[in-house]
Formats: C-alpha cells, structure tokens, sequence
C-alpha cells in the first residue's frame, strides 16, 4: 500500500464521522461552483468516500460519468456502499494514483468535462506540476475545481495537537507542520486565483465557505485522527495514544479553543486548452 493511501486506510471510521460537518458541504459546494450537468463526464481525484464525486454522480446524472480516483481502499469502498446504497450506477471508484491516471475509452476523446479535487491537492507529489497535468485531461472549455483550508483553518487544534505529542518526547513533527505550509500560495482568495490563472486557465472564481464548528472533545479528537495529523502519533503505543489525547483535550480547554474553524476555499476555473500530453 502506498503511504499516501495507508494513513487515510487506518482513519477511515473518523474520517466517516467527520463527512456530515465537514467534507459534505464542502463537497457540494465544488460540485455546485463547478456548474455540473447532465451528460457530463468528471474525474474526482483523491476522492475519499466521495464527498464530492457523489455529488457529482447526481448532478450528471445516468448519461454522465463519474471516475473516483483515490489510494485508500478502504475510503473507497465506503464510497462504494454509498453508491450502491442510492442506486448510482454513474460512477466507479479505482484505486489509483491521480498523477499517472489516463482517461478510459468511456471518456469522449476530447476529455473530461471537469475535474474537481476536494482537500486532496496539497497531497499530491509536485503540486503544480500534477494538478497542471491533471488539467489538460479536460476539454477546453471544461472546468477544474478544488477545495482547500482557508488561512487559519485547523491551526488552533493542529497547534494544541502538535504540543500535546511534543510533551511525550517526539519534537513537533515538520510533516504535520509543512501540510499546513504547502498551502500558504493557495490559502488565501487571491492566492488561489492567481494559482488557477498560472495552470493556464481563465475565469477563474474563488468562494470562502464558512464553516464553524463546536469543539467538543469527540469532534476534535476525529479531526485528528481521521486526517493526515494521525500520522504524528505512529510513533506511540495505544497507551501513549491515549495520554496524548488526555494532553491535547486540556490544552484546547486551557486555551479556550471552544469551536474549530473549518473555514474552506473553494476555487474553480475554465481550462483554455491541452496542458499536458
């Protein structure tokens, strides 16, 4: 299993609590911005359990299509349920890595009709260069789309996380740290415009979805583990887990953490022409 998918594998039950507050509404956002219909064909790369790629099944309806394209099989499988339990037959799940995906012959040959990511792009290797990649699978005309945390998002509970591990011997990990970091061009409305713009496209359009949520200690302790920041806690024992989150959950009432911002940007933009061969 590649790494980038075994971390997403291992959170895969709190990632799922966390769909209805947090990766849903995101989710429909992107699909609503991106201006679906039906007949389109849509990749949806680091798809998880569908957050946005259901949306997208609904929106293009029986003539569209949808390819799911992720690394975490056990995400994708619960997309799969998902699917199968609304009756969707427009949509495929495939456990594949986004910088080598190629379209199937079921994609017109002049490509996708949008390609939307939703909190997935920071973790693609060579950011821009993927993404751009990724780009030139649409049609010219045809949209891209992502969502990614607005500046500030997480960071209080990221902050309070990363102390609370720190007290237990490790230093504060750069990993979880430089997640935060890859977004600081795109984090920001005119920073991801200007991203979108230099992917060679146009038309670009970039939304701040609100999203404040109370920080109760079962929530904040399944943001933690249900994304990439469970990867601080590899290092330690279950015993040790658990001392952690006793830590962190003090730190958050001493700092007077009472909500958690989830605050997302959700940019999208018309593809001018082939970027990529």
């Amino acid at each position: 299993m590649d790494d980038r998918g075994s971390i997403f594998d291992e959170a895969r039950q709190e990632f799922d609590r966390l769909t209805g507050a947090v990766w849903t509404p995101a989710g429909q956002s992107l699909v609503f911005q991106l201006g679906l219909r039906p007949g389109d064909a849509v990749l949806d790369v680091c798809c998880g359990a569908g957050s946005s790629a259901i949306p997208a099944a609904t929106a293009v309806g029986p003539s569209g299509l949808v390819h799911a394209v992720d690394l975490a099989d056990e995400l994708l499988e619960q997309g799969r349920l998902k699917t199968s339990e609304r009756g969707l037959q427009n949509i495929e799940f495939v456990c594949a890595d986004a910088i080598e995906w190629e379209p199937p012959s079921t994609v017109p040959e002049v490509g996708y009709d949008a390609v939307a990511c939703s909190y997935g792009v920071f973790f693609l290797p060579h950011m821009d260069a993927t993404f751009t990649r990724l780009a030139g699978l649409v049609r010219p005309g045809g949209k891209v789309g992502i969502t990614v945390w607005r500046r500030g998002a997480l960071r209080d509970l990221a902050s309070a996380f990363l102390d609370a591990v720190a007290r237990h011997g490790e230093p504060r990990p750069a990993q979880a740290e430089s997640s935060f970091d890859l977004l600081e061009r795109i984090d920001t409305p005119q920073g991801l415009h200007q991203w979108l713009a230099e992917l060679g496209t146009r038309s670009t359009e970039v939304r701040e979805l609100s999203n404040i949520i109370p920080a109760t200690p079962e929530f904040a302790w399944d943001l933690v583990l249900g994304g990439s920041m469970r990867g601080a806690l590899s290092p330690f024992d279950a015993q040790t887990v658990e001392v952690i989150r006793g830590d962190f959950l003090e730190l958050l009432a001493e700092r007077a953490i009472h909500d958690i911002d989830a605050g997302t940007l959700v940019g999208t933009a018309i593809v001018k022409g082939r970027n990529a061969t």
